[in-house]
């Protein structure tokens, strides 16, 4: 049978996050977007409040809460801000190649940690002339006795400059393309690694965004994630796991879009009446409602999917997809309803609008998901 209703844990989930969503991060939130200012102290405040570090087993003290739980709080907490949330978020992202295919040693020393203090993690994948093609990275790796020496660049990394520890990737053999990458999880404090913020974002500016270089930094044997070679299988695991949350983000940004956009409409006068009375505005909030309803669905059911261990890639793509592109035509609309003061840092609109941007690249842009959707569908009809 299908069921829609929430269990009450699950509400007190999603009621937690969403009242600590409008004491600790509405209130801040354009001050740390304007100033990109790294919310450590609202992380902070959130890993005492359990916000942090869904997905850690409780055999080291976490959660160990499932994505779609994860889904219904990160809706909360990017109701108030994408940018200051986008720091939780990415220790999630962090996690997950070692809770896929890391031992049992290094989840006890990493995912452990988190919980015992607050810390950061970055999942480091991205470099400058690799982003949607992975296999095109060229950050390499070579072995040296019982070790492992690396060299090259990763950017746009989410807590890249601010991590303790990181999950990166790197090649044996650029000709082998993804049959040559490999996963390691190091601290990021290590001899030869070089990290600085990147500055100058459009939105999500309270995020801390990271190039990270590697110069002939060499790291224990033990530092490898699962198999060697196996590393652009977990990348695609992670993503699998990942992108219903990029849809949570959308549902908590594109609703604060609609509350806005609802009380402002009521009102803002035009013409001698509130501008809801309007039918053209009546049919944009109709639409960003449909639209959130079924972003909402589908990564609920993404989530759903995952959590009962079918890791399905192409509906966690749906999701990703079709939330991203509906949260960038709401938030888009919210500016139109508000007319100029819209366009104004005044209100809270137009950040939610740069904000949304993002969603459509990050995680597999908006094309990438095309691809996988496309493929998957060839596939079941045995044309690939």
């Amino acid at each position: 049978m299908i069921g829609f209703d929430l269990t009450d844990e699950q509400r007190e989930l999603k009621a937690l996050a969403r009242k600590f969503s409008e004491q600790e991060i509405i209130p801040r939130a354009r001050e740390y977007d304007d100033q990109e200012i790294f919310p450590r102290d609202i992380c902070a405040k959130a890993h005492v409040a359990g916000l942090m570090n869904f997905g850690v087993p409780k055999a080291f003290g976490g959660l160990e809460l499932g994505i779609l739980e994860t889904c219904l709080i990160q809706e909360e907490l990017n109701y108030g801000c994408s940018g200051i949330s986008n720091s939780f978020s990415a220790n999630d992202l962090a996690t997950l190649p070692l809770l896929i295919a890391g031992s049992a040693e290094q989840q006890r020393i990493y995912l452990g940690g988190l919980i015992e203090r607050l810390s950061f993690c970055a999942f480091a994948l991205t470099e400058p002339g690799a982003g949607s093609d992975v296999a095109a990275m060229t950050t390499t790796y070579r072995r040296e006795g019982d070790a492992f020496v690396l060299n090259g660049t990763k950017h746009f990394i989410s807590n890249g400059s601010m991590a303790d520890w990181m999950v990166t990737f790197a090649t044996s053999d650029k000709r082998l393309k993804h049959k040559g990458i490999s996963c390691f999880v190091l601290p990021s404090s290590m001899a030869g690694i070089t990290r600085n913020r990147m500055h100058g974002k459009l939105g999500q500016r309270a995020a801390d965004t990271g190039e990270i270089v590697f110069d002939e930094v060499r790291i224990p044997s033990d530092a490898l994630v699962g198999n060697e070679g196996e590393g652009f299988k977990y990348a695609m695991g992670t993503f699998d796991r990942s992108r219903p949350e990029i849809g949570a983000i959308a549902i908590g940004v594109s609703q604060r879009a609609l509350d806005e956009s609802l009380k402002y409409a009521r009102q803002r006068s035009a013409f001698g009446q509130p501008i809801a009375n309007f039918q053209a505005i009546q049919f944009m909030l109709a639409d960003m409602a449909v639209s959130i309803e079924a972003m909402r669905l589908l990564t609920y059911k993404a989530a759903w999917m995952v959590d009962r261990g079918e890791v399905p890639n192409a509906i966690s793509s749906y999701a990703k997809l079709f939330g991203s592109e509906a949260c960038m035509k709401i938030t888009t609309d919210a500016v139109q309803i508000f007319g100029g003061y819209g366009y104004m840092k005044d209100y809270p609109v137009e950040k939610l609008m740069r904000d949304a941007k993002l969603l459509q690249i990050y995680e597999g842009t908006s094309q990438i998901q095309h691809v996988v959707i496309a493929r998957d569908l060839l596939k079941s009809q045995g044309l690939l």
